[in-house]
């Protein structure tokens, strides 16, 4: 007989353990079981990862739901995977490259033009750690999709916003925006060495600064937006980093990942909770990790530099 075998009864303790732990750690499902019927929700992103798993989500909800992707096959693809899935046949897929000021204006525009309503903008899409590219304008990649991107995509949309309203803003931001830091003098890191891990940080400070200044900036108005950090999630946005790819990651830290990193699913939660949850109707301005409200680091708090950076990214865009 094996002394090392474990009773079936305590393995099975064991992982079961293990499971809950790791849904406490990754903050849970949805607690909201609010439906969105006959809403308009445009998603980033969407085609793959969070953005997909969300759009799926808000689909079996009942939501009129726009897949807006830079890659057409593959968004078409989510579109047709989705409408699968929830046979809610409203899922449509639209092309949106986030690193082209002239896209994002020619979505926005069809958008004004053949959707009556807005009622949801989740702004997801994201670059993460990828080498020193520079977008079709001219800014470093990591600002130019994660905030500069969403910025004139949101403000172009501001208008059909409030005639849709109540409606919600939701920015997808990063933990990691604790370690940003807006520079001023060099916010497309043309006078610096590049460091890919310090502009990701910066770009996701400033989604959460530009929460801040544009909750203001909506007040009276009937539309919120929040930012959140959905968690560290198993996605393709993590391929510049070499986790994937590292033998150490997958075999020494392989249980520790599997304990902390979320799939896209349970990522996907924290987005749908803020877009659905009547218990939400006019909380604006906030940061949530996960599925709780919590106070971002101190630089996203600081008013002026969320005033400043409003007017930089204005400027940098042709607002």
């Amino acid at each position: 007989m094996n002394r090392y075998l474990v009773p079936a009864s305590l393995l099975g303790t064991a992982v079961g353990g293990a499971v809950l732990f790791k849904d406490y750690v990754a903050g849970g499902a949805c607690p909201s079981k609010a439906t969105i019927q006959g809403k308009t929700v445009i998603v980033t992103g969407a085609n793959t990862g969070i953005g997909k798993q969300t759009a799926l989500e808000l689909a079996r909800r009942g939501g009129n739901i726009i897949l807006a992707c830079r890659d057409m096959e593959k968004c078409e693809a989510a579109a047709k995977d989705i409408r699968r899935e929830t046979l809610n046949h409203r899922v449509n897929a639209r092309r949106l490259d986030l690193a082209s000021l002239k896209s994002i204006r020619e979505f926005a525009a069809k958008i004004i033009e053949e959707e009556e309503r807005v009622h949801v903008l989740v702004n997801n899409a994201a670059v993460m750690r990828c080498p020193h590219w520079t977008t079709e304008d001219g800014f470093e990649m990591q600002l130019g999709v994660n905030h500069l991107g969403h910025f004139l995509l949101t403000n172009l949309l501001l208008d059909k916003l409030k005639a849709s309203a109540p409606s919600r803003i939701i920015n997808l931001s990063s933990l990691a925006h604790i370690a940003g830091h807006i520079d001023f003098d060099d916010l497309n890191w043309e006078k610096r060495k590049y460091d890919t891990k310090a502009a990701y940080c910066q770009s996701k400070l400033a989604v959460v600064l530009f929460t801040k200044e544009l909750s203001q900036r909506l007040q009276g108005t009937g539309v919120t937006v929040n930012a959140l950090h959905p968690g560290v999630a198993r996605t393709e946005l993590g391929r510049h980093t070499g986790m994937h790819s590292s033998t150490f990651s997958s075999f020494t830290l392989g249980p520790i990942f599997w304990l902390l990193v979320k799939s896209p699913q349970l990522a996907a939660q924290p987005s749908t909770y803020l877009a659905v949850a009547e218990e939400l109707e006019g909380v604006s301005g906030k940061y949530f990790h996960g599925l709780k409200e919590k106070a971002p680091a101190p630089e996203a708090e600081d008013v002026e530099v969320a005033r400043r950076l409003w007017a930089e990214s204005a400027r940098l865009v042709g607002l």
